[in-house]
């Protein structure tokens, strides 16, 4: 059908120059008939070739019209070549410049004219169809690449953008005008918009946690581009539109990691990560896949967990000569653990395999020792057995004057390493490191898929305390920052990380309703969608999280890495403590438990009784 139309157009717009430039209604004579004849046979060939009927017209954007413009173009010149090497004198040469305007305005308009009849510009006609109305924030090129793809989509359609740039105010993107920030109220109230998109891939992180703020008290949903980085360079399209993450909301612009810092302790060394398909072990494993490491060990008590991270990072590795050890063990079972690290000959150890769910952890103390205590020793003496020359434990802010099992048992990992590494003589000797930080976004446990859930669900949010804080840090930060701390190591460090300024878990709630388009339901506003309900601090938790025992810290030389000089115990003083813990497990003791923590861990307050789930269930 194009086609034929393209033959009609193309025959017309030669006709209409010959009659434009003379004047008159022009009827071919002579040698001009062939050239008639002959013309659409110069312009099909090219139109094909540039793939003029490879697009789909409802589709159709700029670079189609760029497409256009330099067919018509090389047909043009086709033509005048054949006018010329046909000594076909009778055809003035102005003709051709105007053949060449008429052929580019019908070839393309036509076109236009049809794409927009499709996506229904000429209806107000498709109107009611439409169920979301979007404003585009960010009138750059992300935001007009958009605009056609939304407008052809039917029951999505783009009333107008915002841009903080005041030049481009008042001004038109296509058929759209480019608004300020200051008439949103009245588009949402004028124009029915339900949905702001958020166009800014270039922008940083703390500008476009700005912006989401000032969006929050509007009735809108709340959209999102990927940054520039995750879109790596390919064209935006509607499919990389996203709801805004918790990492809009809360993260702060990342400091680039220091390569020689990420490399050290990893390019081309054997490298081992205990924990290996947990949410801080995997990204730890993405990030190290990256230095090109001589081989990598996967250490995983669970199936699933292990063949999940494997299969992803051998999807990744392209080519790259890195081998990838998966095993399938506990780190209770210390002989499966020197196994590992002997016949690897590992030479850098992440230990990030840990029980660290609060109110679970909780309830099964004698596991929590198991795992993280002494799970923590046996990967240590496992390490010292088999030469490893760095070692790292992911650590946790929870172990700072804990209130629960969890950070009592971390602490209490913590203890275990910095004793074994004064406990070294002599050159060789393991270096022990210790990396404390926040929760992380998106881990196992994390309270942000919940809210997600509970909102998409209709509510209600469940807050366990009006004023609890936490800090929050993404994960791909919080392993990066791991990985370069213990390049810093000088043996029995422990290295904090900057987690920004901590967050009110109930405010970033309602954070989450209000840019989910929907209101927060209390005593001022009855009427709303979503009620937030208090349920009172789990067993365990705490209202906030401290990263610091004392205030003994120094700067390092990556600027969001502190070095904490805190007290330890010598190995003497601990392994009757450590003792005292392996009987207690074995008998099931748990006052005994919680009385060799309190000895051992600095600050330990247990925040409730002892809620052992089997003993609970038995009375």
């Amino acid at each position: 059908m194009t086609l034929v139309f393209d033959f009609v157009v193309i025959t017309l717009s030669l006709w209409l120059a010959f009659s434009l430039r003379l004047g008159e209604f022009y009827w071919p004579e002579g040698r001009v008939v062939s050239l008639f004849m002959v013309a659409p046979f110069v312009a099909f060939p090219v139109f094909i070739k540039l793939g003029l009927y490879r697009a789909i017209i409802r589709y159709i954007g700029f670079h189609s019209l760029w497409v256009v413009v330099k067919a018509v173009s090389l047909y043009g010149l086709l033509l005048s070549a054949v006018v010329l090497l046909g000594s076909i004198e009778v055809v003035p040469r102005s003709v051709h410049i105007i053949n060449w305007l008429i052929a580019l305005l019908l070839v393309g308009g036509s076109r236009m004219v049809v794409r927009w009849w499709l996506a229904g510009a000429f209806a107000t006609l498709s109107d009611s169809g439409v169920t979301r109305k979007f404003v585009i924030y960010g009138a750059g090129a992300s935001g007009v690449e958009l605009l056609g793809q939304l407008n052809a989509k039917k029951d999505m359609e783009v009333i107008g953008f915002i841009d903080d740039e005041a030049s481009l105010h008042r001004r038109q993107l296509g058929d759209i005008r480019v608004h300020p920030f200051s008439h949103l109220s009245r588009l949402i109230e004028r124009k029915g918009v339900t949905d702001v998109l958020l166009a800014m891939p270039s922008v940083s992180r703390s500008r476009r946690n700005e912006i989401i703020t000032l969006l929050e008290p509007y009735p809108v949903k709340v959209l999102t581009l990927p940054s520039l980085v995750e879109i790596a360079g390919g064209e935006v399209t509607v499919g990389d539109i996203r709801e805004v993450e918790i990492e809009d909301l809360l993260g702060r612009d990342q400091v680039l990691p220091d390569s020689s810092l990420m490399c050290k302790n990893i390019y081309q060394k054997v490298v081992m990560v205990t924990g290996a398909g947990g949410s801080i072990g995997a990204e730890l494993c993405r990030q190290i896949i990256r230095v090109q490491p001589k081989e990598l060990v996967l250490f995983e008590h669970s199936e699933f967990a292990l063949y999940s991270i494997e299969r992803e990072l051998q999807q990744h590795l392209k080519g790259v000569a890195i081998t990838i050890r998966p095993v399938l063990g506990s780190v209770v079972d210390k002989a499966r653990v020197l196994q590992a690290c002997q016949i690897a000959k590992v030479q850098t150890l992440y230990h990030a395999a840990a029980y660290k769910h609060v109110p679970l952890v909780e309830q099964n103390p004698r596991e929590a020792i198991n795992n993280n205590v002494m799970g923590t020793l046996n990967v240590a003496e496992s390490a010292i057995e088999s030469g490893v020359s760095d070692f790292i434990l992911i650590s946790t802010d929870k172990a700072v004057r804990p209130t629960n099992t969890m950070g009592a048992s971390k602490r209490m990992a913590e203890l275990v390493l910095q004793a074994l590494n004064d406990k070294q003589l002599g050159d060789g000797a393991t270096l022990f490191t210790m990396v404390r930080f926040g929760n992380v976004l998106g881990s196992s446990g994390s309270v942000i898929p919940l809210f997600k859930q509970q909102i998409q669900q209709g509510g209600p949010v469940t807050v366990t305390d009006p004023n609890v804080m936490r800090y929050f840090m993404t994960i791909p930060e919080a392993s990066q920052l791991v990985i370069q701390a213990g390049a810093m190591a000088e043996g029995g460090d422990v290295f904090v990380l900057d987690m920004g300024e901590p967050v009110k878990i109930v405010e970033l709630a309602k954070r989450m309703i209000h840019l989910s388009g929907l209101v927060v339901k209390d005593e001022n506003t009855p009427h709303g969608d979503i009620p937030l309900v208090f349920t009172g601090l789990r067993p365990g938790e705490k209202l906030y999280e401290e990263l610091l025992i004392g205030g003994n810290v120094v700067s390092t030389q990556h600027s969001k890495i502190m070095r904490a000089n805190e007290a330890c115990l010598s190995w003497e003083e601990l392994s009757p403590l450590l003792d005292g813990l392996r009987n207690a497990v074995k008998v099931n003791d748990d006052a005994a438990i919680r009385g060799v923590l309190a000895q051992a861990v600095s600050g330990y307050k247990p925040q409730c009784e002892v809620v052992n789930i089997l003993k609970a269930s038995t009375n």
